[in-house]
This record gives structure tokens, sequence and C-alpha cells, in this order.
């Protein structure tokens, strides 16, 4: 396959995707992988049509989903530059095991960002405190020890932070309705919340991978911010939706 093609969608499974790309490929890499917290059987609330994610996309043994999280984030570290910056979504369901797998590859955590949903969902079985965040895991594709000119837009910072300095505690609402006219993802995220990434850990020109583009959110923030994109998405329902996605950024660009 050799070089990823800039601003391009590849469709199928990302393992092997990335396994055709050369070394030191991109310059970052921005994904929300699947968390393995799909319900087996889902739960539901009798006063909401709300219920428990139940994505076979998301739903591995211990085992498995272990494996598979080893197999993709050392793709990553292969892929992405060396010193460049490697963003991973995650919720109490994998974060730690994302950030374990991280360190025992060799790289440096940089900070964890928690994205604060103000208006996040009901607990639905009333046993526990109401799931209210999620996190970001920042690395730098390095060493501890090695790791040095990864790239953070400080003055970016301050001016998302009004002059102060930027704290690690983002508040956005859950993902608008607007941003979903083209079909639904069940863990797609905000497109200012992956704008204020995109701003803050890469620069104009670089390109930007996404091995689980869902519905290309990142391929919209990078070209609003004139950073090139590149997405895997292993479904063609996703795949179509961000096309529409795109198609419809670009026509609205277009107006005068």
């Amino acid at each position: 396959m050799g070089e990823p093609q800039a601003d391009t969608v590849y469709q199928g499974d990302c393992v092997e995707i990335m396994r055709a790309w050369p070394d030191a490929c991109v310059d970052a890499c921005i994904t929300d992988p699947p968390f393995n917290m799909s319900a087996r059987p889902p739960l539901a609330w009798a006063f909401s049509s709300h219920v428990t994610m139940r994505e076979a996309w998301d739903s591995f043994s211990q085992d498995d989903f272990w494996k598979f999280s080893v197999e993709w984030l050392r793709e990553v570290a292969r892929v992405v530059r060396p010193n460049g910056n490697i963003l991973v979504f995650g919720t109490f369901h994998s974060v730690y095991q994302t950030g374990f797998i991280l360190q025992a590859l060799g790289l440096k955590i940089v900070n964890s960002i928690v994205w604060y949903k103000p208006n996040a969902q009901p607990n639905i079985t009333c046993r526990t405190l109401t799931e209210s965040t999620e996190h970001i895991v920042w690395a730098v594709n390095n060493s501890p020890r090695r790791a040095r000119g990864w790239t953070f837009n400080y003055e970016v910072s301050k001016e998302i932070g009004e002059g102060r300095q930027l704290r690690n505690v983002w508040p956005f609402p859950v993902t608008p309705a607007r941003e979903r006219n083209h079909g639904k993802h069940p863990t797609q995220k905000p497109l200012a919340l992956v704008e204020r990434l995109v701003r803050l850990m890469t620069r104009e020109g670089d390109l930007v991978a996404d091995c689980f583009a869902g519905t290309g959110t990142l391929a919209l923030a990078a070209r609003r911010h004139r950073r090139h994109w590149v997405l895997v998405e292993r479904s063609p329902d996703y795949a179509e939706i961000i096309r529409r996605r795109l198609e419809e950024q670009a026509c609205a660009r277009a107006l005068p």
C-alpha cells in the first residue's frame, strides 16, 4: 500500500491497513477506540428510550480485548513519527488498560484530559454515580528519557483559557443532534472537542490519523484548521456517513 494518502478514508481493519504503511508516516494520531463496554444483554430504563451500548464491534472477551488493544496501539506507535502526539479516548472501562499498554510500549504519558459532560445520560441502574466523564490519554511517541519537542501550541491554549493556563478538565455537552443529521454513532464525539485537540496538539500542514474513524469528526476538525487527515473505518455504513459529512462541510465552505 505504501504511504497513506492524505485526506483519504480507508475502509477495513485498522491493524491490517496500518501494517501496510511505512514507519513514521503520520505526524499524530487522535482516535476513539472501542471501550469494550457493550452490555450483554443491554440494560434498559423504564422511563427512557436510552439503553446501554450493544454494539458487536465493542464487545470482546477480556483476553481478546487485551490482544486487540496491544496490536493496534503497537501499530499506531510505529506509524506515528518520533515525538508525535498520540491521543486516545477512553472510559473507566478501558482507559487504565490503554495507559498501561502505552507505558509498556515505552511511551511517555504527558497528561490525562478529562472530558466533562454537563448533560450526560442519567444512570439507569440507580446503583452507582452518574458517569459524566471520558478521559483522553495524551502520550508522546518516544521514551520518557528521549521524548522532547512534542507539539503543544501553548499560545492557543492561553487563548482558549482566556489568558490563563488551560486546565485538563474540559466541559463540552454531548454531541448535538445537528452533528448526527447524516446518521448516528453511539460514541460520536462533539466536533468542538476534537477541534480543540487538533488545535492544541498538531500544527498546520500535519497529517493526523484516526484508526477508528466512526463518523469522521477528526477529518472535519482537521480540514477546518488546515491539517491533513487519514482515516480508517471498518464499517461501510459509517464510511458513508463520513462521506456525507465531508461533502456537507465542503458545500458549506463554498458558500459566499
